[in-house]
């Protein structure tokens, strides 16, 4: 068993901080539209409903994410692949977490304002 492998240091450590930043989000979300902190995006910015679900939602969903991708890490445990091969796969992991994430939060924004601008 090697813990250093990257395909468990990658899922496990990026799961970690998704977990921590998605709680620390759903306990502080930020009040007003602002560039700097919370989930932004051009469809989340449009009104201040839409900010405030937005944060709330995306928050639950890295948590969510967070888990299953350290879950994932668990991998690595388990499958010894060269070290090209485990830091791709660690990365690729994350990056689809992310991309997945966002497709998620702007589905359910645009499902739950199709009726407003």
């Amino acid at each position: 068993m090697n813990i250093e492998n990257p395909l468990f240091l990658i899922p496990l450590s990026s799961g970690l901080i998704f977990c921590v930043v998605g709680v620390i989000m759903y306990k502080f979300p930020p009040k007003k539209i602002n560039g700097i902190y919370g989930y932004r995006t051009i469809n989340s910015m449009k009104s201040q409903e839409r900010w405030d679900f937005a944060q709330i939602y995306s928050s639950k969903q890295m948590i969510k994410s967070g888990f299953l991708l350290s879950i994932s890490g668990l991998m690595g445990l388990l499958f010894q692949p060269n070290e090209n091969t485990s830091t791709a796969l660690g990365l690729g992991l994350m990056i689809l977490t992310v991309v997945l994430l966002f497709i998620k939060v702007e589905k359910k924004l645009k499902n739950k304002f199709k009726n407003s601008k």
